[in-house]
């Protein structure tokens, strides 16, 4: 996915379709593993916000060869478990967390 920044906590991504979502990062972890953000849809429209489930969307940022970053998903499930349930750990206070098996 590519991105491109809209100030400090909206990021657009572009899937392999080119088709754009946008995403409020919300937390950012840093491990042995490399760095992730933690991240919600933005939704601009106050009353599709309170309809929207918030689902928590978790990528990897990595950087090319230019210094630039980008985020891909996480492919490994075992790393994908472990930064999740560091995100749901540091979130769960300030965000109603559902967890799904």
């Amino acid at each position: 996915m590519e991105n491109q920044n809209f100030g400090n906590d909206i990021i657009t991504l572009t899937d392999d379709d080119g088709k754009n979502y946008e995403f409020e990062i919300i937390d950012a972890i840093e491990t042995d593993d490399g760095r992730y953000l933690a991240m919600i849809p933005y939704i601009s429209d106050p009353k599709a916000k309170l309809d929207d489930s918030g689902e928590l969307v978790i990528v990897k940022v990595f950087e090319d060869e230019n210094g630039d970053e980008y985020f891909e998903d996480i492919p490994d499930d075992d790393e994908y478990e472990t930064v999740a349930d560091l995100f749901i750990n540091r979130l769960q206070d300030a965000f109603e967390i559902n967890e799904e098996d």
